[in-house]
């Protein structure tokens, strides 16, 4: 039984992370959230500490870093963000792992000074990538794998899901905090991508707003149209008379790859590997935080050549 510390229990990720301490059999020692709506610890493990306070939860960890016995073994970071890196670090010189939710970092240059304090701690940095798990994404990478290809797939990624007027007036509406977008609901995609058809090659931004992003990329096996968007609006209508707010939609050479199902215990595989010593790490994450960082960074291409269709439904270029 491992000894677990949270950073982020009040956060929208942070019930898959308390379901995979619970359900791999280890205890969570403390938690830490400045919002005080955190009585779902409740149902998992009533008898944490729970601090509102940084600095107090930092002395905590260090008292019980003095006890080999109730030494905190990993600390799970469900925090917003741009406070990722800053809590890893805290994880690492504290002695424990680090369990950190997409995206590791914001900036690729801080993927460097993590592998440096990861060399000089002994600790280690694990990140959830729970797509690569997923039994349609397993099948498709090593179909792929397996292909003879004479010419790059071509693929288009749709991903809606709808957010009310809060997200643009929480932390996940500003650029500086969430990376925008394709760094706060992209990440795990984009992944997923670099994971299947290999490393960047070029990027083309054709809608850049603080509801919808859209551009191309092109990857070492693919030419990959996407399209991510937060507004409802762009719910195709067969999914808004279900009465759904997300539509994800992958298509290979117009193939459609299902994978809209099967995300339930993927947080605790994830956890289950990360204990076998089997989680990914800061290199894994490396490729997906270039890419969404150049996305963040680049100026808008003029509306030519390929792009995704749900562009042409946009008002901005009606």
């Amino acid at each position: 039984m491992k000894n677990f510390s949270l950073i982020g229990v009040g956060g929208y990720v942070a019930p898959r992370h308390l379901e995979a301490i619970k359900e791999t059999d280890n205890q969570l020692i403390s938690v830490l959230d400045p919002n005080d709506s955190v009585g779902i610890i409740d149902s998992y493990f009533p008898n944490a500490h729970y601090f509102s306070e940084f600095e107090r939860f930092d002395r905590h960890v260090y008292k019980l870093s003095q006890n080999k016995n109730l030494k905190i073994d990993y600390i799970s970071i469900c925090s917003p963000n741009y406070l990722h890196d800053s809590h890893i670090r805290f994880a690492l010189r504290s002695g424990a792992n680090a369990i950190c939710e997409k995206p590791l970092v914001l900036n690729p240059w801080n993927l460097d000074g993590l592998a440096e304090l990861e060399k000089s701690t002994g600790c280690k940095v694990n990140t959830i990538l729970q797509l690569r798990l997923h039994p349609s994404i397993v099948q498709l990478s090593n179909r792929i794998k397996n292909m003879e290809l004479k010419k790059k797939l071509d693929i288009d990624l749709t991903y809606i899901t709808a957010r009310g007027n809060w997200y643009g007036r929480s932390w996940k509406g500003d650029l500086k905090k969430s990376g925008g977008i394709a760094t706060n609901i992209g990440i795990h995609l984009f992944d997923m991508l670099h994971f299947i058809f290999g490393k960047l090659k070029s990027s083309k931004i054709y809608l850049d707003t603080e509801a919808k992003q859209s551009g191309v990329l092109e990857l070492e096996k693919a030419n990959i149209r996407w399209f991510l968007s937060i507004d409802d609006e762009d719910l195709p209508n067969n999914i808004k008379e279900k009465g759904k707010t997300t539509y994800r939609s992958i298509t290979i050479d117009k193939e459609e790859i299902e994978f809209s199902e099967g995300f339930k215990d993927l947080h605790i595989q994830s956890y289950k590997e990360i204990l076998k010593g089997n989680g990914f790490g800061i290199e894994e994450n490396r490729d997906t935080i270039e890419t969404v960082s150049l996305i963040r960074n680049s100026k808008i291409t003029k509306l030519e050549g390929d792009y995704h269709p749900f562009i042409k439904y946009i008002k901005d270029y009606n």
